[in-house]
């Protein structure tokens, strides 16, 4: 008997090698008549509140406003990009590279970023502070962290229990486990296999498992959680605290009580939440059709990389000294957008 889980996993492991031989492949012209029709598809012809989303998330992740007027040289070329890090994140930059001029300049920083850069890079996270104009968001490693899926389970069906599963590196990883690991209303655990034989652990569960569970805990990592979007894609309700780290998923947008369960930082509200929602499940599903609703303008894949292009350019024309027509040329032709 096939197992559909696993193939599906591995055709997604396979995915961005398939882009990356398509993008060394595709001459440039190719590329930026393929960004031509996208813009005309989602932008020129789009509704004028349309316009506006886009417009409004591009502002969001590039917050750049001025022209760069200081003499620091960036550590990246275009035409020169090689591979420093994770596949992913080199196949997602790469094939967004693809559609500007060899000779410009930029920075990146690929991994899990902490802290915003002392000058305007590409980051896959940023912290959610109020100066962190540098860190200029793009859809990077998307293997990894845009894995949206169909949840065919209905919310009433669904076990009376909050459930999390992964691995404890982190304090605050740990903290919530010592603290919750054997309560009657939660199934978690650390899946850890050094951490076997502790009452601390619980072995792996896929998502397929976790989605029998009405509340599923989202806890950040080094940055973001790599759960949130597909929690918010099912029928169940994410708990989680107020997050300290976003991506290109706006985590700094989501509004508690409309998108999730906000917890307190200490998780002391845990048992008091989940009883509430227990006993309110008009409310519960209120949340969960809102979080649907949010992660549906994420699965559109040729308005994000029109996004995404919007993003880039934006750092060009603002930290580029090349005319803005010399970074746009045969994408747009001259039409500044």
């Amino acid at each position: 008997m096939i197992d559909t889980q696993r193939l599906q996993k591995n055709m997604r492991k396979a995915k961005p090698y398939f882009t990356l031989i398509n993008v060394l492949l595709k001459p440039k012209k190719f590329s930026r008549f393929e960004m031509r029709k996208l813009y005309t598809k989602h932008y020129l012809t789009a509704t004028t509140s349309q316009k506006e989303d886009i417009d409004k998330r591009v502002a969001y992740y590039n917050k750049s406003s001025i022209k760069n007027d200081s003499n620091y040289i960036p550590q990246y070329k275009v035409g020169s990009f090689k591979k420093d890090h994770a596949w992913s994140y080199y196949v997602d930059m790469k094939e967004l590279l693809s559609y500007f001029d060899d000779n410009l300049l930029f920075d990146y920083l690929p991994g899990d970023i902490q802290i915003v850069p002392k000058n305007p890079a590409f980051v896959k996270s940023r912290p959610i502070v109020e100066n962190n104009d540098n860190s200029i968001l793009l859809k990077l490693n998307k293997i990894r962290h845009y894995n949206f899926i169909q949840d065919n389970k209905n919310y009433d069906a669904k076990k009376d229990l909050l459930v999390w599963r992964g691995a404890c590196h982190q304090p605050h990883r740990q903290y919530f486990i010592e603290l919750y690991h054997g309560h009657q209303l939660c199934d978690v655990g650390d899946v850890r296999d050094n951490m076997i034989g502790s009452p601390l652990h619980k072995p792996f569960m896929n998502i397929k498992e976790q989605l029998d569970y009405k509340f599923i805990l989202s806890i950040e990592g080094n940055d973001v959680a790599t759960n949130l979007k597909w929690i918010m894609s099912s029928n169940s309700i994410c708990f989680m605290t107020k997050p300290k780290f976003e991506t290109w998923f706006m985590e700094g947008a989501l509004v508690p009580g409309k998108h999730y369960v906000e917890l307190n930082e200490d998780y002391s509200d845990l048992q008091e939440k989940i009883i509430y929602y227990l006993a309110n499940p008009d409310e519960a599903k209120r949340i969960i059709k809102n979080a649907n609703k949010y992660v549906k303008k994420f699965k559109d894949s040729g308005r994000e990389k029109l996004i995404s292009f919007l993003v880039m350019q934006k750092y060009f024309i603002s930290f580029s000294d090349l005319d803005f027509k010399l970074i746009t040329k045969s994408a747009f032709s001259s039409e500044k957008l």
